[in-house]
């Protein structure tokens, strides 16, 4: 019998799962449970309390098979599906051993999702857990741009599709829209995230703001009775070293849990040279979670998070010699409060608070060159929401709205040493704020609200929804975006085809902003240009295949193109790494993704994946600060087109695994990158000068693109003991096995260079209990 009920979960693409297992009179038993979705690389196993209840919560949407195995009795399974804020509650019988109890289970209907309308990547546990190890501070951005359609730039900035600044990452149900790089924002540690949901199209309608990507990170783990845990040390290559803990323990309703990692390296962001100078950083982090359900009706939530970041400025070679010494640091605290209701078997209703203090530093030496820069700047966050699901027929509906108050901070001084690198007329000093105290501190208003369904008929599946937004900032402005999706499902070849349609609206990057757009930067230099930066708004569109292959296998292949008004990128301050947001008149992307997964066959699990993509910006500049040449050819340049900075024609990536025995694994994989666009405003000699023969020999100042990339990963894991619900595992890593200079990003004089860490090798051991 199935029934379907309100869920309790934390992210918007995730369901809960009532189940409850009788004997033949039908009376509750204790029994194991296994929930498997190959679509969802999920696979866990449960066990049901004395009457035979088992919840099972955040499980991302789509079909499971549920397994159910009790001594003495048969075996049962069953098909059930996990669908918008609506789960299922469902009862299965067990029989006695002669009679066997089972739903079949088409191997298409846990590899595809026939009702997927939309272009989305799940990110499951054991993925995380065997993952190459990452340098500190870029764990989690590694595992999203393993992705097709994301590429790397310099220090692990995502970039989705092309665009600039357009990452969001929704943690815990709650949407984090500043640059999270190890440059900019502190990291939530891979460790520590229990499942991710990546969106590139198809995007619903409560997501907005930041639309390029959208990444749920889930670090909710499900509660199982009694305490359990995880130990991780780590360490290696660069002087790197780690360790990760986490607790949890539940009871009757109650779930109590907590986690705290550090990690140092000397190769904490991408060097600008291949010597890799002054680059050594140490991260921290902590979170305590609670949760507890305080009826059959009422459940509340708390997280508190800290997280840090200390890191040196990588040199080049004249600053080197020089003697500089650059400091960063990022510093976030976050406490997070939701409460839930269920006010019928249809109807729940949630509300989610958060509030985040958040400050980036930046300060120099004496012998700094070409200028001594210090930054601090400092935002406080208040964000809710709150929303309405409703299950109604072949209908999923969700209503809600939420409110975002960020109050902007920031404060900048410099000194130029070296004249010779700036125009007649720059000040040798600039203090901002300076003299006028309120043009550091500013609160952008963010509010919006929207409205979506779901609607499955048959083997068709349809998505709709409508979002308003305001922004307020530098300026003040409103939008209404329609969402549309649509999949048709065909079960005799296995084969989904979907669309999409997402009208967009992007919000500019705060990142010193106030700086950037204050009247005192008129003073810098004698030619100054500075134009508000204004939301982006676009459409995006997505024609895409689903399709199960020898029943183990599963293709997706997608072809969009992104058309963007006023579209977003980034310039640096005085050759600092202060960097601020422009904008350009408008962008048009295009490409296709293709990728072949197989997640398990026998001993067997991987993929390997291909994208293509074109991007190209049109002048005018829109909005932005633009000094000295760049003012003058900003304002003179009013037509034309150039590549967007993200223009990596052709991305190539593969991971292969291998079962050798019950104990022990190997894999193996590659990465092709065929370079990106730069623009360089010195001569040869002085990129000779700055960064030596071997960076240089690694770009085509001819074509002004960097050279292609290529990278061959291979790693090894044993299990070295296991015992009830004790397991120790030992990975042992060796990624760029082919020690190749990588060069990620080339750029001006003192700006923009990013070079990929040469062969190295990670030890991992993990104890879980």
């Amino acid at each position: 019998m199935c029934l379907l009920a309100l869920p309790l979960a934390a992210q918007s693409t995730m369901g809960e799962l009532h189940l409850r297992v009788t004997d033949p009179r039908g009376s509750g038993m204790k029994a194991s449970v296994q929930i498997v979705s190959e679509a969802n690389q999920y696979d866990s196993n449960f066990a049901t309390d004395d009457s035979g209840v088992l919840v099972a919560k955040r499980l991302p949407f789509g079909f499971y098979d549920v397994r159910i195995e009790q001594p003495g009795f048969a075996p049962a399974s069953a098909s059930i599906e996990v669908r918008s804020a609506v789960p299922v509650e469902y009862s299965i019988k067990l029989n006695l051993p002669s009679v066997n109890t089972s739903v079949t289970v088409r191997a298409t209907e846990t590899l595809v999702d026939p009702h997927r309308s939309t272009s989305v990547n799940e990110i499951g546990e054991q993925t995380i857990q065997t993952r190459t190890t990452s340098l500190p501070g870029r764990s989690l951005q590694d595992l999203v741009n393993s992705q097709p359609g994301w590429t790397y730039e310099g220090n692990a900035v995502l970039h989705p599709r092309g665009t600039e600044y357009q990452t969001q990452f929704v943690l815990d149900g709650i949407p984090l829209t500043d640059n999270r790089s190890p440059g900019l924002g502190p990291e939530v540690e891979a460790d520590d995230i229990d499942s991710l949901t990546v969106y590139t199209a198809g995007i619903p309608a409560e997501f907005g703001r930041k639309m390029g990507g959208v990444v749920e990170v889930n670090t909710l783990k499900d509660a199982a009775p009694g305490m359990h845990g995880q130990v991780v040390l780590s360490g290696g290559s660069f002087d790197t070293a780690g360790a990760f803990a986490r607790v949890q323990y539940a009871w009757k309703a109650s779930t109590v849990g907590a986690s705290a990692s550090g990690d140092m390296t000397s190769r904490y962001l991408n060097p600008v040279v291949p010597q890799n100078y002054t680059n050594r950083g140490t991260t921290g982090d902590f979170a305590a979670r609670y949760e507890r359900d305080l009826t059959a009706k009422d459940r509340i939530g708390l997280i508190v998070r800290h997280d840090l970041s200390r890191f040196q400025i990588p040199n080049e070679q004249i600053q080197q010699g020089a003697g500089q010494r650059q400091d960063g640091g990022n510093f976030e605290t976050m406490g997070i409060a939701s409460y839930q209701h269920v006010f019928s078997s249809d109807l729940l209703g949630s509300l989610r608070a958060m509030v985040r203090d958040n400050a980036n530093d930046l300060t120099s030496n004496p012998q700094s060159t070409p200028v001594i820069a210090f930054l601090h700047n400092h935002f406080r966050e208040t964000y809710f929401n709150g929303a309405l699901s409703l299950h109604h027929g072949n209908h999923d509906f969700k209503a809600g709205f939420e409110s975002d108050n960020t109050f902007l901070q920031e404060s900048f001084n410099d000194r130029i040493t070296d004249r010779t690198r700036f125009d007649p007329g720059t000040p040798l000093t600039f203090v901002f704020p300076g003299s006028i105290p309120s043009e550091g501190r500013r609160p952008e208003l963010d509010q919006a609200a929207y409205i979506q369904d779901s609607i499955r008929s048959r083997n068709w599946t349809f998505s709709a929804g409508l979002r308003l937004d305001h922004y307020q900032l530098l300026v003040n402005q409103n939008a209404l975006s329609p969402r549309l999706s649509a999949a048709r499902f065909f079960p005799a070849s296995g084969l989904v085809v979907h669309v999409s349609y997402d009208h967009v609206f992007q919000t500019p990057e705060a990142e010193n902003i106030l700086l950037a757009s204050s009247p005192q930067v008129v003073s810098l230099n004698p030619s100054v240009l500075r134009l508000p930066v204004e939301p982006s708004r676009g459409n995006y569109y997505e024609i895409g295949v689903t399709k199960a292959v020898l029943g183990q296998l599963r293709l997706d292949g997608n072809y969009y193109r992104r058309y963007s008004n006023n579209y977003a990128d980034d310039d640096q301050l005085l050759s600092t790494a202060v960097a601020f947001p422009i904008a350009f008149r408008k962008a048009i992307i295009y490409g296709a993704e293709g990728k072949l997964e197989m997640p398990h066959w026998g001993r067997f699990s991987g993929f390997v994946s291909y994208s293509y993509m074109v991007g190209n910006a049109w002048f005018p500049v829109t909005g932005g600060l633009f000094l000295g040449q760049d003012a003058v050819s900003a304002g003179t340049q009013l037509v034309g087109h150039f590549p967007d900075t993200q223009d990596q024609r052709n991305t190539v990536r593969t991971r292969a695994r291998c079962r050798v025995s019950s104990r022990t694994w190997v894999a193996g994989g590659a990465q092709y990158g065929s370079g990106m666009p730069f623009e360089f405003t010195g001569t040869y000699d002085q990129a000779l000068a700055q960064y030596g023969p071997a960076m240089v020999d690694r770009v085509d100042f001819a074509l002004g693109r960097v050279r292609s990339s290529f990278v061959v990963d291979v790693s090894a894991g044993a299990e070295l003991y296991r015992r009830d619900q004790w397991l120790t595992t030992l990975q042992a890593d060796i990624q760029n096995l082919n020690n190749r200079l990588n060069v990620l990003d080339f750029g001006g004089l003192f700006s923009g260079n990013a070079i990929a860490p040469p062969r190295s090798y990670m030890l991992r051991l993990q104890t879980s209990f």
